[in-house]
């Protein structure tokens, strides 16, 4: 699966919304039929969203198609019912209690991509892994289980927030409350662990564009691949931030050429600092990610 940096969700019975998907420049898109629409809707909504999928086919996608289905025992079988038909890339899964949720919808997708004729294991899952304290405390299970779906993992605030009972999740400075960052850290620590991109959660000012560029600086500095946005107009930024900036890539480039230049050390200086080989992994790394990019932009992957 093609690394992508934003990800944008799109309520799943907005036409117009939909209609303005394919020019908002994410990487990916969650095509929602969870929390941003209304029971009432949720029939004609999955009808909007299989109509969508249809008229984007796997392979002539610009975007990453994803869509977030109702919670395991609230709806998400009517849900994948009515959406698989059109090829999804994954399924994003809400409200999850640990791994073994991720494992129960893998059996259901099993099921319909035998159904339809799909490639087994062709849709990808990202659980949305802290909305239940029962999930924040089971983090660690998702790298002791083999889970050949998983994508990615991201994390959610609100909804943490209602079943703690907080009545905020901001500390008075304005940034997360320790049992916020401490939830925050263990989904890095635990994607990083499963092996998977980690994605951090939305920042709820979509009118803010120095504070998200800012705070996904330090998401990106941190280890974290990408954000989710609720805005299109959060994606460039979003983008921006999780790419490699060009001093980023010259000083990785200096790193590589430092190490070429004695291929047999273990060790190298440069600028006065002692380097060993996880500066010159994380150098390539750089350079890789960089790459994916300017491929993706240019046209060609």
């Amino acid at each position: 699966m093609t690394a992508a940096r934003s990800w944008l969700f799109i309520p799943g019975d907005s036409e117009k919304k939909l209609g303005k998907a394919d020019a908002t420049g994410a990487d990916a898109l969650i095509v929602d039929l969870e929390d941003s629409v209304a029971p009432a809707h949720k029939a004609e909504a999955r009808i909007m969203v299989l109509a969508f999928l249809k008229a984007h086919t796997p392979g002539q996608r610009s975007a990453q198609l994803y869509v977030r289905i109702n919670p395991l025992d609230e709806g998400a079988l009517e849900d994948l019912a009515a959406v698989m038909p059109g090829m999804p890339d994954g399924i994003m899964l809400p409200k999850i209690f640990g791994a073994g949720c991720v494992e129960r919808l893998s059996h259901y997708l099993d099921a319909f991509e035998a159904a339809g004729g799909i490639a087994r294991g062709a849709t990808r899952i990202i659980p949305v892994a802290t909305e239940t304290p029962r999930a924040a405390l089971t983090l660690a299970g998702f790298s002791e289980r083999r889970l050949p779906r998983l994508s990615a993992m991201t994390w959610g605030a609100e909804d943490l927030s209602t079943a703690l009972g907080a009545t905020t999740n901001l500390g008075s400075d304005g940034q997360w409350s320790l049992v916020y960052q401490i939830t925050r850290a263990s989904v890095l620590l635990a994607a990083k662990a499963a092996g998977v991109a980690a994605i951090d959660t939305l920042y709820a000012d979509f009118r803010d564009d120095a504070g998200l560029r800012a705070s996904c600086r330090v998401g990106a500095a941190e280890g974290f691949d990408g954000r989710i946005a609720i805005h299109p107009a959060q994606v460039s930024a979003i983008n921006a931030c999780f790419t490699p900036s060009d001093d980023d890539i010259a000083h990785a480039m200096r790193v590589i050429a430092a190490f070429d230049a004695t291929p047999d050390a273990g060790t190298v200086g440069l600028d006065g600092i002692m380097l060993d080989i996880p500066h010159l992994k994380q150098a390539q790394a750089v350079i890789a990610k960089h790459a994916t990019f300017v491929r993706r932009s240019s046209g060609s992957g």
